[in-house]
C-alpha cells in the first residue's frame, strides 16, 4: 500500500504564518487605535475650551482624524485576515482531495500491476 501524502498542520505553512502575523499587526493597530480615541477624548474633555485653540484645536482634531483612520485599517485588516483565512482553508481542503486522489490511483496501480502479473 502507497503511503499517504502529508498535508501540513495548522499554523506551519507559509500563509499561516502570514495570516498570524497579520492578525498580530491587525492587533496592534487596534490597540493604538483604542489608545489615540483615549488621549483624543481626554484632550477634548480635560482641556477647557478656551484652551482648544489655534495650534491645540488642530492637534486635537489631527488626533480624532488618526483614531478614525486606524479604526478604518483596522477594520480593513480583519477583512483580510478573514479572506486569507479562508483561502487557507479552501486550500487545505483541495490538499486533502488531492491526497486521496493520488492515494486512490496509486491503488488502482497497484492493482492493475497485480492483475496483468497473474
Amino acid at each position: 500500500m502507497a503511503a499517504q501524502p502529508h498535508t501540513s498542520p495548522r499554523g506551519k505553512t507559509s500563509l499561516d504564518k502570514t495570516l498570524q502575523k497579520s492578525e498580530e499587526v491587525a492587533a496592534d493597530v487596534q490597540r493604538a487605535s483604542d489608545n489615540l480615541a483615549v488621549v483624543s477624548t481626554v484632550l477634548e474633555q480635560e482641556l477647557p475650551e478656551e484652551v482648544q485653540v489655534g495650534e491645540v484645536a488642530q492637534a486635537i482634531e489631527h488626533t480624532s482624524q488618526l483614531e478614525e483612520k486606524l479604526a478604518k485599517s483596522a477594520e480593513k485588516l480583519a477583512e483580510v485576515n478573514a479572506a486569507l483565512s479562508e483561502e487557507i482553508e479552501k486550500r487545505r481542503e483541495a490538499t486533502a482531495e488531492r491526497n486521496e486522489s493520488q492515494a486512490l490511483a496509486e491503488k488502482l496501480k497497484t492493482r492493475l500491476r497485480s492483475e496483468s502479473t497473474d
